[in-house]
């Protein structure tokens, strides 16, 4: 008879956990679409408000690949004498003051497109080190660079980075 009666009790008990496990089922459901649909709306008002900084970012890292493309960078930055390290020193100092104007711009681009960029400007300033030694004059090296970008435009390293950025953008956009 107690065989009977604890039987007859899991009968009443069985749909009423069944009933508790679906109602806790769609409970949970319910509350992870609405966490879900909270997470997406804050999202798209962040994105609203930084998409703006993040394109201007984007924007500047442009203008200083461009103003540190090396044929436009010794077109505007003309050699005070004749001294080669001097004007090599004009140049670097030229790129990094660039760089330091536009340092706080990291924080709205992608850690990659940062890393694109410090490389681009970290091989200018190589390539513009490696024609210093090959010649004798500020206007031998200035030559120098442009002959050098002149034969390897394609490959410049601004270009390269300008090409991945604009990527990005694009990408970001949408």
């Amino acid at each position: 008879m107690n065989t009977t009666k604890i039987i007859e009790a899991l009968l009443y008990c069985v749909p009423a956990i069944i009933t508790g496990c679906t109602a806790y089922y769609f409970f949970k459901t319910h509350t992870d679409n609405e966490e879900s649909r909270r997470r997406y709306l804050l999202f798209k008002d962040t994105n609203k408000d930084t998409l703006p900084l993040k394109l201007q970012a984007y924007e500047r890292m442009s203008l200083f690949l461009e103003r540190t493309n090396p044929i436009k960078l010794v077109l505007r930055v003309a050699p005070q004498n004749d001294n080669k390290e001097l004007y090599e020193n004009l140049l670097i100092q030229t790129i990094d003051q660039e760089f330091e104007h536009n340092l706080t711009q990291q924080i709205y681009i992608s850690d990659e497109a940062w890393q694109v960029i410090i490389r681009t400007k970290n091989s200018i300033i190589a390539n513009i080190r490696i024609a210093t030694q090959q010649v004798g004059s500020a206007k031998e090296l200035r030559e120098k660079i442009l002959s050098d970008i002149a034969a390897n435009e394609s490959e410049l390293p601004s270009n390269l980075a300008l090409l991945f950025i604009k990527n990005e953008v694009k990408n970001m956009i949408g």
